[in-house]
């Protein structure tokens, strides 16, 4: 089993960038699919972004579709989140996680960071 620890998280102002990485720890982190997803209080959990192992394919959701892009490097066993253009609205904890491709749910999850935008 894979294990996440996400980081990269802080208070940016409004139209200001972030970039979130996840560190995975285990051999098999290659063969991965990995989300990012996040949680804002008192809301549904959301998924962001979602990149198979390879990196040939990716997922945007439409709330951050052209303003955050993922990412890998099987080598450093890490994903990244690159966040720009960020709102008010983007707050909330942000989590890694990896499934296996064939399966349908994330089995493993990241503890979170937090990221926070000031208007």
């Amino acid at each position: 089993q894979v294990q996440l620890v996400e980081s990269g998280g802080g208070l940016v102002q409004a139209g200001g960038s972030l970039r979130l990485s996840c560190a995975a720890s285990g051999r098999t982190f290659g063969f991965y699919t990995m989300g990012w997803f996040r949680q804002a209080p008192g809301k549904e959990r959301e998924r962001l972004a979602a990149i198979t192992w390879s990196g040939d394919s990716t997922y945007y959701g439409d709330s951050v579709k052209g303003r955050f892009t993922i990412s890998r490097d099987n080598a450093k066993n890490t994903v990244y989140l690159q966040m720009n253009s960020l709102k008010p609205e983007d707050t909330a904890v942000y989590y890694c996680a990896a499934r296996m491709p064939s399966a349908r749910e994330y089995s493993a999850w990241g503890q979170g960071t937090q990221v926070t935008v000031s208007s």
